[in-house]
C-alpha cells in the first residue's frame, strides 16, 4: 500500500457536531494506524453560509478531541481557480459542455420527471446541441458529459461493492453561470491534488461518490478508496437531532466530558473490537480498521457516554482534574482560588472523583474545599440536633479531643470517633452526619474523616462554630 493519506473535510456552515467528530476520528485513526497522513480541508465554497466563527469552532473542537492534523488546513475556496481550470480542461476535451437552460426550463424538467416517475435530473438537452443555438445574453453553466450506458461500481471498504446504473445519473454542473465551481468538482480536484488515498465519510455521501467517479474517469485520475460509514441515530432509532444530543463538540466539553471519554465513545459508535468497551487511544490506533465498522446505524446513548466519562474521570490524575475544575469553581465563586485551596482540592481529589460523572459534577462537589459552604435543605435538617445544647456540646467535646490527637489525620479521627461513640452511647452516625453537614454544607461527601484531615483542625473548628450560629439563627 502506498502512503495512506486521509482527510476530514467539514463545511463551516455550523459547528463540529457528533457525526462529523466521529468521521474525523475514524479518518485520523486510519491514518495513524497505517503511519500515514491526516489532512484537514475546510470546504468553505458556500460563501453565504460559511462563517469564521464556525471555522474556529471546528479547529477548537478537533484540538480538544486530540485529533491534530498534519500540515496546514486547506481552505477550499482559495483553490477555486484550480477547480475552474479542471472544468475548462474537460470542456476543451469534449468531456463537458455549456448548458444554457433557464431556471424555468430546469423546473419544468423536474416536474415532468416527477410526473413520469423518473429521477429528477437534467435531461441533457444541450449535451450535443450546436453552440450557435445559444441565446444571447445568457451565461451558461458547464456540465460534465457523463456516460449514459453501463453502470458505475464502487468497491466500498465498509458497504462492500455498490453500484448504480449510469442512466440514473445526470450531467451534473461543474461550473456555475458565474464561473464558480460546484462542490462536486471542488471535492474531486482537492482530493486528487492532496493525494488523498482513502475517503472515510458518512453513507449519506454515497450518491455523491457515484457522481464524483464520473469526474475521476473523465480526468483519467485513479479515485481514492472509499469507506462510507452509517450515520448515527438517536436512542429511538430516528435520525439524530438536537433532542437526542446532536450538539456541537464544544457543548460536550462545556458539559464536563473528557476528550478521551468522547474519543472512546465515538469509536464504539459503529466500530467494535470483540467485547472491548474501554479502549485507550493507543489501543485504538493499533486496532483500528474499516472491516470492523458495522453497516447499520449506531445509536447515540447519553447514559453510556456519561458512564464512560465517569470511568475516565476516575482514571485521570488528581493534578490534571484540579487544573480542569479550578476555572469552573472560580467562575462560580467569582474569585481566584488560593494556593491553599488548590492544595485541598488536590488532596481531596481521590475521594471526590470516585462519585463524579462529569467535570461539572466534580467542580460542584469540590467547592466546599475552597469555600466555607452554604447549607442546603438536607444539611440544615442534619444540623438540627445541634440546636439542642447538649448535643452541640457533645460534638464540640469530640472535636476538642480530636484537636489533641498527635496527628489530625483520618485514621486517628475515625478511631477516636468509635471510642467516643462507645463512651457516650452516641451512634457513629450521630457524630459523622452533623459533622459532614457542618463542614461540607451537604449530607453527601467523601468520608468525613478524610474531609476533616484535608480541611485541617483550624478550618474544621471555624466551620463547626459557623454551623452552630447558622442553626441557632434558623431555629
Amino acid at each position: 500500500m502506498s502512503k495512506v493519506v486521509t482527510r476530514f473535510a467539514p463545511s463551516p456552515t455550523g459547528y463540529l457536531h457528533i457525526g462529523g467528530a466521529r468521521t474525523a476520528l475514524f479518518s485520523w485513526l486510519f491514518a495513524r494506524h497505517h503511519g500515514g497522513v491526516f489532512r484537514l480541508r475546510i470546504e468553505d465554497t458556500d460563501r453565504a453560509r460559511s462563517t469564521e466563527d464556525a471555522v474556529s469552532k471546528i479547529f477548537e473542537g478537533l484540538r480538544w478531541l486530540g485529533l491534530e492534523w498534519d500540515g496546514d488546513p486547506v481552505m477550499q475556496f482559495s483553490r477555486a481557480a484550480r477547480h475552474a481550470e479542471v472544468a475548462l480542461k474537460l470542456l476543451a476535451e469534449g468531456k463537458a459542455y455549456r448548458c444554457y437552460c433557464s431556471q424555468e426550463e430546469l423546473a419544468e424538467m423536474r416536474e415532468k420527471a416527477k410526473a413520469e416517475g423518473r429521477p429528477m435530473g437534467y435531461d441533457g438537452r444541450w449535451r450535443d446541441r450546436d453552440p450557435s443555438d445559444a441565446p444571447e445574453g445568457v451565461p451558461p453553466v458547464i456540465r460534465i458529459k457523463a456516460p449514459r450506458e453501463g453502470e458505475t461500481v464502487v468497491p466500498d471498504l465498509v458497504q462492500g461493492e455498490v453500484r448504480v446504473a449510469n442512466g440514473q445519473l445526470d450531467d451534473m454542473v461543474l461550473l456555475r453561470a458565474d464561473g464558480t465551481p460546484t462542490y462536486m468538482l471542488s471535492v474531486v480536484v482537492d482530493d486528487h491534488d492532496m493525494e488523498v488515498t482513502h475517503v472515510i465519510r458518512g453513507d449519506d455521501h454515497l450518491t455523491n461518490t457515484f457522481r464524483q467517479y464520473q469526474i475521476y474517469k473523465a480526468m483519467g485520475w485513479a479515485p481514492p478508496a472509499f469507506g462510507h460509514i452509517p450515520l448515527i441515530h438517536g436512542p429511538d432509532g430516528a435520525k439524530l437531532s438536537k433532542r437526542h444530543g446532536a450538539l456541537g463538540v464544544e457543548a460536550y466539553r462545556d458539559m464536563g466530558f473528557l476528550p478521551e471519554a468522547m474519543r472512546n465513545y465515538l469509536l464504539r459508535l459503529g466500530w467494535s473490537h470483540g467485547d472491548d468497551e474501554i479502549i485507550s487511544t493507543e489501543q485504538a490506533i493499533a486496532w483500528f480498521n474499516l472491516e470492523n465498522v458495522g453497516r447499520s446505524p449506531a445509536r447515540f446513548d447519553m447514559t453510556k457516554l456519561t458512564s464512560l466519562n465517569g470511568h475516565y474521570l476516575r482514571d485521570a490524575s488528581d493534578e490534571r482534574l484540579v487544573e480542569l475544575i479550578v476555572p469552573l469553581i472560580e467562575k462560580s465563586l467569582g474569585q481566584a482560588l488560593s494556593g491553599q485551596d488548590r492544595g485541598r482540592l488536590t488532596a481531596g481529589m481521590a475521594g471526590l472523583k470516585e462519585r463524579a460523572k462529569s467535570l461539572c459534577d466534580l467542580a460542584e462537589s469540590a467547592r466546599f474545599y475552597a469555600l466555607r459552604p452554604a447549607f442546603d435543605a438536607k444539611a440544615l435538617k442534619a444540623l438540627q440536633p445541634l440546636a439542642e445544647a447538649e448535643k452541640a456540646l457533645a460534638l464540640d467535646a469530640f472535636l476538642e479531643r480530636a484537636y489533641e490527637l498527635p496527628a489530625f489525620e483520618r485514621h486517628g479521627l475515625e478511631n477516636l470517633a468509635r471510642i467516643y461513640s462507645e463512651e457516650t452511647g452516641l451512634k457513629l452516625g450521630d457524630i459523622a452526619q452533623p459533622l459532614r453537614a457542618a463542614l461540607t454544607g451537604s449530607t453527601t461527601s467523601p468520608p468525613i474523616f478524610e474531609v476533616m484531615e484535608i480541611l485541617g483542625a483550624l478550618e474544621c473548628q471555624n466551620r463547626f462554630v459557623s454551623a452552630l450560629k447558622e442553626i441557632r439563627t434558623s431555629s
